[in-house]
């Protein structure tokens, strides 16, 4: 599902020349970097940076990797991102469960003024509180946020930033990719969202990688109205892959108020038609 090759050549392809002193004319007919410029740049012979972006070195050394980060810009989790690409086991570990403890679910409903939830690596909501239940309209396990995002339009309104949120999925699912390619779920994930959406091909095709783990997320639910929440990932010990996320309102704000008057609502009784989460 994603490689070193096509990592490196989409990132020299994003990167200014001009940003790391590389002089350009009219003649120029690439997007970015040229293979030799990354080479140069780098420290490292053209003929060896070519071998990498077409799948043929293995194992470059840790300060190689250094090197093309630096050149080619990369933030933290982009770097942490290539670095497991590059020294990814031929033998690869089995994706993660997707059970979730009884424990966890108590610890979910004591969250009383906030809606929770435990989320996989697939964006799969393994398990839900009441007010993530009222602010999805739906039970849990059931929704993969991702098929709600890109492929649910009646959904789509939910979201009151929802470019951002395409970003934020696309960027996660690449870099569940590399933590996991030999994950089939995840795979078919990919490959539907590919297939049934253009906005998620184009996102694909730029092969972003984003560790979200707080931030601001708005939602327009038709019962209650804007929603402004801040988003909190925690990740489960002994859980790999898997995430609780809460979200909470400012004390005293509208949303707050929203939240409250969302708690009133009647807990919905059924999921609505969505793929299953298969375990």
């Amino acid at each position: 599902m994603d490689d070193l090759a096509g990592f490196l050549r989409t990132r020299r392809a994003r990167v200014d020349p001009a940003s790391v002193g590389v002089r350009i004319d009219n003649r120029r007919r690439v997007d970015g970097l040229r293979r030799e410029e990354v080479a140069h740049l780098s420290g490292v012979s053209v003929d060896y940076y070519v071998r990498l972006e077409q799948g043929r070195a293995t194992q470059p050394s840790e300060q190689v990797l250094d090197a093309l980060a630096r050149v080619l810009g990369l933030d933290e989790t982009e770097r942490d991102h290539l670095v497991r690409l590059a020294r990814q086991p031929r033998r690869r570990a089995k994706a993660p469960a997707g059970r979730i403890r009884p424990e966890l679910t108590r610890v979910l409903d004591l969250v009383v003024d906030a809606p929770a939830f435990i989320m996989n690596h697939r964006l799969d909501v393994l398990a839900g509180n009441r007010l993530a239940s009222l602010l999805y309209g739906r039970s849990f396990p059931g929704l993969n946020t991702a098929r709600h995002v890109f492929l649910e339009e009646a959904e789509r309104g939910l979201y009151a930033d929802w470019g951002t949120c395409t970003v934020d999925a696309v960027g996660h699912l690449r870099l569940a990719a590399g933590k996991h390619p030999d994950d089939p779920q995840l795979t078919s994930l990919i490959g539907e969202l590919s297939m049934r959406s253009e906005r998620f091909r184009r996102l694909w095709a730029r092969a972003d990688v984003r560790a979200r783990t707080h931030g601001r997320k708005l939602y327009r639910h038709p019962m209650v109205g804007l929603l402004e929440l801040h988003q909190e990932n925690f990740a489960l010990p002994d859980e790999t892959g898997m995430e609780m996320i809460v979200l909470s309102a400012t004390p005293g704000s509208a949303s707050a108020d929203g939240l409250r008057l969302l708690a009133g609502l009647a807990v919905p009784s059924t999921a609505r038609a969505e793929t299953p989460v298969r375990n």
